[in-house]
């Protein structure tokens, strides 16, 4: 296994600054949700085990929204993989990979819908498609009420 070389004190500072939630991408797309007239529940813990975490989520529908960093999560388009320690932080950026495909497949088998944006995303197509997937969860579960 190679030897990863330690990360500068300032690399350390930056890295710690990163915010794991309320990201600019989650903040923008809330606030259109929110002009769209949608409520909805802010890092609602949709597993416990393993816990996991949606950034935005409607219990009532068992619907979840995630929106990940392009960084963290190995955007197709903007992944950026470091030179420095770059073992360690593509086995990080997969492993992160694997842990969303993971959620995805976990809720799904427990009867949840799941919406996955980046964050590079236009956050106004984005709330258009959660507000398409609520209007279309809300009529599927109001016509298996009345049945």
């Amino acid at each position: 296994m190679p030897r990863i070389s330690p990360t500068t004190p300032e690399t350390s500072r930056r890295m710690a600054r990163v915010k794991q939630k309320d990201t600019g991408g989650e903040i923008a797309l809330r606030r259109e949700l929110h002009k769209m007239g949608l409520r909805y529940r802010v890092a609602f813990e949709v597993l416990k085990k393993p816990r996991r975490v949606a950034d935005i989520a409607f219990p009532g529908i068992r619907l979840a929204v995630f929106v990940d960093g392009c960084f963290w999560h190995g955007c197709p388009e903007h992944a950026t993989w470091p030179k420095r320690n770059a073992d360690f932080w593509r086995d990080k950026i997969e492993t992160n990979r694997s842990r969303d495909a993971d959620t995805n497949e976990r809720l799904r088998s427990i009867g949840w819908r799941v919406l996955r944006f980046w964050e590079h995303d236009s956050p106004l197509v984005a709330a258009e498609i959660v507000v398409r997937e609520v209007g279309i969860l809300k009529s599927r579960r109001a016509s298996h009420e009345k049945n």
